[in-house]
């Protein structure tokens, strides 16, 4: 795993205005190429290469009715995709109990749920192989994820992932993690690739709204459980390996 450097500074180019870019579309299941030269390709981990986020949400809403049994589903997915803080203000609105969401987060974080789950089980094998198809196409493959080094590190162990990434990034890097475009910046600015060369395989519409921002080409992957609004991606993938047939 490559190291990434620590940053607390915001990019120059965090608020850059990308929504005038040329827009890829795929009409009636016609696959049409993308046009504009793409040197890398950047996966979102959770809900994309490993499909946790169900298995996370079915756990908060445990925690969450323990504290508030009015607390929906619907209450809470929008932490989905969010760094450590925006996510668990989430919860602390929703719960709504006088708790402050660093309260919440350490009685969380002692029930340890993520050491009961086997990562294997939820890894979605088609991100192998076409990370590996990538790579034999001569892209650049990095991993981008708002979780914290941590448990990414240990996640890619255990599916067999880590010496397929060029670059591996993570949100607790920075002061604000998705939907905030800094982690897409910092990216690219370590590949030394430009944001309108990447390409971005996302499911949140946080994790989509963020590399918007930053200017790069979005392939969002359907997941119609949490209401995610996909509509800034350029694409929208049933599977990981689709991405193949626009590259």
């Amino acid at each position: 795993m490559k190291k990434a450097l620590h940053t607390n500074h915001a990019h120059p180019r965090e608020d850059m205005d990308c929504r005038r870019r040329p827009r890829e579309v795929c009409r009636k299941g016609i696959y049409m190429k993308i046009t504009r030269p793409i040197r890398a390709v950047l996966f979102d981990m959770d809900g994309v290469m490993v499909d946790s986020e169900f298995v996370y949400m079915k756990y908060l809403l445990e925690f969450a009715k323990e504290k508030n049994p009015a607390v929906t589903m619907e209450d809470i997915t929008p932490m989905v995709g969010r760094s450590r803080q925006d996510s668990w203000t989430v919860m602390e609105r929703a719960v709504n109990n006088g708790e402050t969401w660093e309260t919440l987060i350490k009685e969380w974080a002692e029930r340890d749920i993520y050491s009961r789950i086997d990562y294997r089980k939820i890894f979605r094998p088609e991100m192998k192989t076409t990370v590996q198809e990538l790579k034999r196409r001569g892209y650049t493959v990095a991993l981008v994820s708002s979780t914290g080094p941590k448990l990414i590190s240990r996640i890619v162990e255990e599916v067999g992932m880590r010496p397929e990434f060029d670059l591996i990034v993570s949100g607790k890097q920075f002061k604000q993690s998705k939907p905030n475009p800094e982690i897409y910046h910092y990216t690219a600015d370590t590949l030394g690739i430009r944001e309108d060369e990447c390409f971005v395989v996302e499911d949140s519409t946080v994790g989509i709204e963020a590399a918007y921002r930053a200017g790069m080409s979005i392939a969002g992957l359907k997941d119609d459980r949490f209401g995610f609004d996909q509509s800034k991606a350029d694409y929208h993938i049933d599977s990981i390996s689709d991405i193949l047939r626009y590259l």
